[in-house]
């Protein structure tokens, strides 16, 4: 417990304990009358918009006004052992009247000061504490429920004791109370309940003791039991008397309190009274509280109020009172199907499940529809309850399941086709996703049973008379490939979030049972259904990939070899007939998994395996030597050895075709459609992919033992002529060519860089490769060509256009990616990074998240090359715009203010980490002040330095210095300015904002964050006296720098000095004066000495000096408005310090103000 709780429960036991001391000694008369004024508790009732402490305070003193004024008696002759009792020292004895409230106001303050109490206190022990607690009051009831409990003195005390604490404004006072009051409230509701059994019990106990015959009739009994009768009457009564009053006192309060936990818990606890006690309140005058807080913008009331419309509705002898409810609060109910918390629309489905179920026909067509979508949600848990309700509503009443004699009976065949025929119309029909393991995934737990019966399923597509189209076969498909793939993986689909990290065993078991019934069943019928759809490519792919959810031990242990060799068979005539990637891979990974040399059948499939690719391997040798012998290939003979390419490629990324020896005729290949451009671009790109994967193989059979060294130079030297090959297409007119060669060539260059000798393969260090520097710049002019293009604006997404422009976007991230890593891997030169990064801000959108990982990973490897790499980019972008402008108003055009975001996200890049940076930013500013200085004008030319406006980008990297390096670059500043000409009274705006931004006053990363309350930021409206003499002495004692006019001193903080501040003019009024403007920057004492050094050009007192409106143009609004702001924060903070706590609390500079424009402040995110 927390240091102001401990003292609230000591202040409130000492004077509990004085208190009861003092009635100790008091006279039994005044024990008396206190017990009668203290039964008096209507009056905190009659106070409830008044605080806890006035009401409690305002009783006291009523008590004390009421009480007679009572003597002390004196005995003549006291008895012998008899005490008396004298005035004064009764007076010191008895406390005074209001310790208790002393107590509570103590306590009070001590939680308002810390805001931590019991309740909200985080850890196990408080959470046991907030149970007890509850479990206490309910205790407290029962126990009492027979004989205190209709006592008017504890209970009414009680009552007006917690209403009165629930009004407070401490939080831990009404947050503890109400949360006593609601429990006490549901555990009255608990006794009511029982009171009204009694009642009926009574009620037939007098009926029939009434309907006795006279002689067999007892009048005591009658008479008792009307007296009983009476009794519960009055207790029935008084609990309700008791049950208003906390609703009326708490509930009508709370419930729309300003913290959501007291929200949460009355919503709660009220719903727990209408479960309980639904004759008392179950009507529409306590619904609608529940109705109306459906709204609540916090995430736990709004699931209080679903989870507590559940337990009405899941009760169908309740629904028939709450018709008048749902029909006003239906539409809110369905609409928080979408809400933007999961486990509040989850519930919320549920909660429409509830209704579905047992209210028919109050949920329209257009109600289910909203929630039909949601099947598609990537929420899993949201996903599963929408398939559930679409279980209910669609297909539950068509295929339900009948039981007969207690005993649940297998489904009829025609029930199950009705299921499935009725799935394939709401997929197709709805069009609301184009994949089906998704909506299969949704409806796995409610339907789970049905979507297992892969014996329908293959029945239905087997079948000859069957009326299915086109789409309903391939969606079948889709289902029964889902529902397998389903059973034996048990993971969702791609995209869908699930919160579970594992199986439990007997998950597992089930899984495993799934698989070897789904092998048994479908090791037959693969063959017959590949053999009916081998035609259509669509269809075929799934059906090869059903082959990786099998356990393909069966294939041995099940003797089903025949089916393996019908499967043989059916693969290699789709292999043959189709030429689509998707269905290529699918067939080259459907045999490499038969393939493996654990099992007994691999001889058969490698004989397979080797027959397919002989024939591929003879028709590719017959057309490649048509190719080389003719001048002219029609389309088909072009199609068809492309097609032939495209097999092998396929074949070549999943097995080893070494054997084959496709590099030579491939190579040669190649070579001819570089050297004379006649090969068609259809057959170029798959013959580039056969020759890299024949290099990656060759690879790896040198890796798994020592080569020798003819081997190792074979290899490089293939491996050589193929990245010239490559290189040489990264010129070719074709666009995909260009990408399909990057691709492989950044692949390849970084295989062969020097990581491939890390681990102990030595050996391998002959074939490391490092690209020449033509190739380097090759690969990053493609970067700027084809990568860092402007694309065109998507619109809503649908159309085919858009779907392009988005697989474009994919492609093109995808270079950009594998140019990173040669840069990471120390392929390419680290420099060259730096024409990625200065696109980070232009193309953030598309490619940020790739380019800031590239740059943290450049600042793990070398922090001080990587801040070089940064100014570089900088250095680049604005030599461009130089070039492309010219420097003549080069800082008002957009793209420099772009250039200025990008130099400012850069900044942000260095991260709160200033000290271990404190070396790599001070490098970047020097370097930059030489780039800004390095082009001087002509001799007696009074134009500024072509590079000069670059200290404006610079700029944006001075919060990130200490106060000791800002003044040592104003001094280096200052030299290199020594040797630059420039005309007197025409200050140079670039300058002059570097100089702004490196004011010692603006050291933010030093100081501590200030925050002010918003009632202490006024504005002055009139200015205050200014102290002008002190600031002509102050001017007049700057130094000049030879040749420079005096230029104004800008910073964008108040330097808090020891003498008031002076008045600001408002931004608003156009004075024009320069001395006007430094007067807001007062300096004082040795501060001013400091800071208006030789660096700090003198304001001159003429305002009228050409460039001035552009120099102060050249701030930005933001800045002003801090600036001004942040002074008047500190004269109102001044006004109230006196001159020695200002003199103490200036004198170190890391207690100056907050610059708002220092993320390190702000906690913003680096970038």
């Amino acid at each position: 417990m927390s240091s102001p709780l401990l003292r609230a429960v000591g202040d409130t036991k000492r004077a509990l304990s004085a208190s009861s001391g003092s009635s100790a000694s008091l006279p039994f008369d005044d024990r008396d009358s206190n017990h009668t004024s203290e039964g008096n508790s209507d009056s905190l009732l009659a106070d409830e918009g008044s605080d806890f402490e006035d009401s409690f305070n305002r009783n006291v003193k009523k008590r004390a006004a009421k009480r007679p004024p009572k003597t002390t008696p004196v005995a003549k002759h006291p008895k012998k052992g008899s005490q008396v009792v004298h005035p004064h020292s009764r007076k010191q004895s008895e406390p005074p009247a209001n310790d208790l409230f002393n107590a509570v106001k103590a306590a009070k303050s001590d939680m308002q000061d810390s805001g931590d109490y019991p309740l909200i206190a985080p850890g196990p022990s408080w959470k046991k504490f907030q149970g007890s607690f509850c479990e206490f009051v309910r205790t407290l009831v029962c126990q009492c429920q027979y004989s205190l409990l209709y006592d008017a003195f504890p209970m009414d005390n009680l009552i007006s004791l917690l209403t009165g604490l629930s009004d407070s404004q401490v939080r831990a006072f009404r947050h503890t109370s109400t949360l006593a009051a609601m429990k006490l409230m549901t555990s009255l509701v608990k006794v009511a309940l029982q009171l009204t059994l009694h009642q009926d019990n009574n009620q037939r106990q007098y009926e029939a003791e009434r309907n006795k015959g006279p002689g067999q009739r007892a009048p005591e009994r009658l008479e008792s039991l009307l007296e009983k009768r009476k009794e519960l009457q009055e207790h029935q009564e008084e609990i309700e008397g008791m049950m208003n009053a906390l609703f009326r006192g708490v509930f009508v309060h709370r419930y729309r309190d300003v913290l959501p936990e007291i929200r949460a818990i009355c919503i709660e606890e009220i719903g727990c009274w209408m479960q309980s006690y639904s004759t008392s309140f179950l009507t529409d005058s306590y619904l609608k509280y529940i109705g109306w807080t459906l709204h609540d913008k916090h995430r736990e009331v709004r699931l209080k109020c679903v989870k507590a419309l559940k337990g009405l509705y899941g009760n169908r002898d309740l629904t028939t009172r709450l018709e008048l409810f749902t029909s006003r609060f239906k539409d809110r109910m369905v609409s928080m199907v979408m809400d933007r918390e999961y486990d509040v629309a989850v519930e919320a489905v549920r909660l429409l499940i509830l209704i579905l179920k047992n209210m028919e026909g109050v949920l329209t067509d257009a109600d289910c529809e909203s929630v039909y979508p949601v099947v598609y949600a990537c929420n899993r848990g949201l996903a599963s309850a929408a398939g559930e309700f679409l279980y209910w509503k669609l297909f539950y009443p068509e295929c339900e399941i009948r039981t007969m004699g207690g005993r649940e009976r297998r489904q009829s065949p025609g029930a199950q086709r009705t299921f499935f025929q009725l799935l394939l119309s709401f997929f197709v029909e709805s069009e609301l996703h184009d994949h089906a393991a998704y909506l299969v995934d949704s409806l796995w737990d409610c339907a789970g049973a049905q979507l297992k019966d892969w014996e329908s399923l293959t029945s239905l597509l087997l079948e000859k008379n069957q009326n299915l189209g086109d789409v309903q076969e391939s969606t079948l498909i889709e289902i029964l490939v889902s529902s397998a793939r389903q059973a034996s993986e048990g993971h969702p689909p791609v995209g869908r979030v699930t919160g579970r990290k594992g199986l439990t065993s007997k998950e597992r078991k089930t899984q495993a049972d799934d698989r070897v019934k789904l092998t048994e069943h479908l090791i037959p019928l693969l063959p017959q259904l590949l053999a009916k759809f081998s035609a259509d490519a669509e269809k075929v792919t799934p059906l090869l990939q059903l082959l990786s959810c099998f356990d393909l031990h069966i294939y041995c242990t099940g003797r089903l070899e025949k089916h393996l060799e019908l499967f043989l068979q059916q693969l290699q005539e789709v292999v043959v007939k189709h030429a689509e990637p998707a269905v290529l891979e699918a067939g080259a990974h459907a045999l490499y998994l038969l393939c493996n040399p654990e099992f007994t059948f691999f001889s058969r499939a490698d004989f397979a395996r080797s027959q397919l690719v002989d024939l591929l391997t003879d028709r590719f040798q017959q057309e490649l030597e048509e190719l080389l012998q003719s001048s002219f290939l029609d389309e088909d003979e072009v199609y068809n050895l492309a097609a032939t390419l495209k097999r092998l490629s396929a074949f070549y990324n999943a097995h080893d075709l070494t054997r084959w020896e496709l590099y030579e005729p491939c190579y040669q290949l190649l070579q001819k459609a570089v050297d004379t451009g006649e090969v068609p671009h259809q057959v170029i790109l798959p013959a580039l992919t056969l020759v890299y994967f024949s290099i990656l193989w060759t690879l790896t059979h040198i890796s798994k033992s020592d080569a020798s060294q003819k081997q190792l130079s074979s290899l490089r030297d293939r491996m050589v002529a193929f990245c010239e090959l490559c290189q040489s297409c990264l010129s070719d007119v074709d666009t995909e060519i260009q990408e399909q060669a990057f691709v492989l060539l950044s692949d390849l260059l970084l295989i062969f860089s020097p990581q491939m000798i890390v681990g102990g393969r030595d050996f391998l260090r002959p074939l490391v490769f490092f690209p020449e520097a033509t190739l380097q710049s090759e690969l990053a002019s493609f970067l700027m060509d084809h990568v860092f293009i402007q694309p065109g604006d998507l619109g809503s997404g649908d159309s085919q256009e858009d779907h392009l422009q988005i697989e474009r976007l994919h492609q093109r991230r995808r270079l950009l990616a594998g140019f990173c890593k040669l840069l990471l891997y120390g392929v390419l030169e680290m420099d060259a990074a730096s024409d990625v990064f200065k696109h980070y801000n232009k193309f953030y959108n598309d490619y940020g998240d790739i380019i800031k990982e590239t740059l943290t990973r450049a600042r793990q490897i070398d922090r001080s090359h990587c801040s070089r790499i940064l100014l570089l980019s900088l250095k680049q972008l604005y030599t461009e715009l130089l070039q492309e402008h010219g420097p003549q108003g080069l800082n008002e055009l957009p793209a420099f203010i772009e250039m200025r975001d990008l130099a400012r996200r850069f900044a942000l890049s260095f991260g709160p980490q200033q000290l271990q940076n404190r070396d790599l930013v001070v490098m970047l500013h020097k370097e930059g002040i030489k780039f800004s200085l390095s082009e001087l004008p002509p001799a007696g030319s009074s134009n500024q330095p072509p590079n000069l406006a670059f200290l404006e980008l610079l700029s944006e990297f001075s919060p990130r210095l200490f106060h000791q390096d800002k003044q040592l670059l104003l001094s280096y500043l200052e030299k290199c300015l020594q040797h630059v000409s420039q005309a007197p009274g025409r200050p140079w705006g670039p300058v002059t904002t570097y100089c702004h931004s490196l004011s010692p006053v603006e050291n933010t990363a030093e100081t501590s964050p200030q925050v002010l309350p918003s009632s202490k930021r006024r504005r002055i409206e009139g200015p205050a006296k200014p102290n002008r003499e002190e600031v002509s002495s102050s001017q007049e004692e700057s130094l000049q720098l030879n040749s420079i006019p005096p230029t104004p001193t800008l910073t964008s903080t108040a330097v808090k000095s020891r003498q008031p501040l002076w008045g600001l003019k408002e931004m608003e009024e156009e004075d024009g004066s320069e001395l006007d403007f430094a007067q807001r920057q007062p300096l004082a004492g040795t501060q001013r000495s400091r800071f208006l050094g030789p660096q700090y050009f003198q304001t001159p007192r003429n305002p009228s000096g050409p460039g001035l409106g552009n120099q102060l143009m050249r701030l930005s609004l933001m800045e002003e408005d801090e600036e001004e702001e942040l002074e008047i924060q500190d004269e109102s903070s001044e006004e109230r310090q006196d001159t020695d706590m200002q003199a103490s609390s200036y004198s170190s500079p890391s207690e100056r103000g907050l610059d708002l424009l220092d993320s390190t402040e702000l906690d913003i995110e680096d970038f």
